[in-house]
């Protein structure tokens, strides 16, 4: 047996059955620079999905790793949030400044999902209500309350909730009662939804919707650029809060906004953050208004949340973010490839959509003689991908979708060359079919 068979097996041995790996040969890999990876027995891929979204600005970034090299070389890697953290303070500043909420305040957590629970409960204190609203075929973390708000059944374990949960419609144009409808339309029909579930499902006292401005999970689906801020006007009516769930979606991804919720020319109340921010050391967070945050009236701490060595990282990766200007990369890169993609489509009866904002695109794939979601040509697509050095990701509420989103820092060359994979291996597909 091979040490990579072996440890495919001690894997499958320990570790959850749910725990899924990608691709029908899983891989290991053990480094990486800029764009690239390489695996356990030396192939090298370019890689389109950063370890899902999360090393931002690429690998063995230079400055990035200076700067926790620096807080190492101090002895201290952890002291809690029971002293003074200056690294903390530091970031807490810029994305206070950045978020564009009033009298922001910050908490630091550890993950996008412990961001969320966070959130969550900042807007049920405030509200003193259990009830939220959440979109359809979103995904906000694995954990109980997460996972409540979660409108995807693939994702959700147990059917009983902390939360009284009513799900929106917003991201869910596939459906036939919206065929045809355009953007106006839908918004309208959308908003109509959302005061007809105030009207007859809720007690009217609801705490907050929790959406993403790019479903992530569901597969880069995402609403009409306008429709939050629409629902927006709803939920002020109401005393309902808002949260934009900017774990994927934050730090310039989608090129036109720092904020996925840009789009939507609203400011929500409260934002959650993560995954990008430390390039790869674990860090997520909140940022809300300050009577928001000041609400709470137990103590609190974060044992791990905003650690001095993952401050470092973050304070690190979002200077560079800033300073290069990695928002207008994300735009132009995500131009050409998004516009490639597209263009190439028509020549491939089983793709049904392209999509997305920036360095954050999805191609959906579909029978073509029925139309009906194809998870097995997602797969197909990822291992043809593969083959040419190339990773990506899939999602969507079927699992027919693979969704990328490469660092911020891809140069022209690399979005030509994950461009050429990706119709290279739409190609093979289609002569594979005929």
């Amino acid at each position: 047996m091979s040490e990579h068979a072996d440890l495919l097996r001690r894997h499958r041995a320990v570790m959850p059955s749910w725990l899924a790996l990608n691709y029908a040969r899983p891989i290991e890999i053990v480094s990486g620079e800029g764009a690239r990876v390489t695996d356990a027995e030396g192939r090298t891929y370019l890689d389109f999905f950063i370890g899902i979204l999360t090393n931002m600005i690429g690998y063995d970034v230079p400055e990035v790793r200076a700067a926790v090299e620096r807080q190492l070389a101090t002895g201290i890697v952890h002291t809690s949030t029971a002293y003074l953290l200056r690294g903390q303070v530091e970031l807490a500043e810029k994305i206070a400044r950045l978020s564009g909420i009033p009298d922001a305040k910050v908490f630091f957590t550890n993950s996008g999902t412990e961001a969320n629970e966070t959130a969550l409960l900042l807007a049920a204190h405030a509200r003193r209500s259990d009830q939220v609203l959440a979109m359809r075929q979103s995904y906000h973390g694995r954990s109980f309350g997460a996972v409540a708000v979660t409108g995807n059944r693939a994702w959700s374990n147990v059917g009983c909730s902390p939360l009284n949960v009513h799900f929106l419609h917003g991201a869910d144009r596939h459906l036939a009662q919206f065929a045809g409808l355009s953007d106006a339309e839908y918004t309208e029909v959308c908003v109509q939804d959302l005061r007809h579930v105030l009207a007859t499902a809720t007690a009217g006292d609801v705490a907050a919707l929790i959406a993403e401005p790019i479903q992530g999970v569901g597969g880069f689906t995402m609403a009409p650029d306008g429709l939050f801020a629409a629902f927006k006007e709803v939920l002020d009516e109401h005393g309902i809060l808002l949260i934009s769930d900017e774990v994927q979606t934050g730090w310039g991804r989608t090129g036109e906004h720092f904020w996925g919720i840009g789009a939507h020319g609203v400011t929500p109340d409260v934002m959650t953050f993560a995954k990008g921010l430390g390039n790869g050391f674990a860090v997520g967070g909140v940022v809300a208004r300050g009577d928001l945050m000041d609400g709470l009236h137990a103590a609190g701490i974060s044992t791990f949340g905003g650690n001095p060595v993952s401050m470092a990282a973050a304070n690190a990766t979002l200077d560079l973010v800033l300073g290069r200007d990695l928002q207008a990369n994300a735009r132009r890169q995500g131009e050409t490839i998004i516009t490639g993609l597209r263009r190439a489509a028509g020549r491939f009866p089983f793709v049904a959509d392209v999509r997305g904002k920036g360095l954050m695109f999805a191609i959906e794939l579909a029978d073509p003689g029925t139309g009906e979601p194809s998870p097995a040509r997602a797969a197909a697509l990822m291992e043809a991908a593969r083959g040419r050095g190339l990773l990506v990701g899939k999602g969507g509420l079927y699992g027919n979708v693979v969704r990328m989103a490469p660092p911020l820092t891809l140069t022209d060359a690399e979005s030509a060359e994950g461009l050429g994979i990706l119709i290279a291996s739409l190609e093979s597909m289609n002569e594979a079919s005929s």
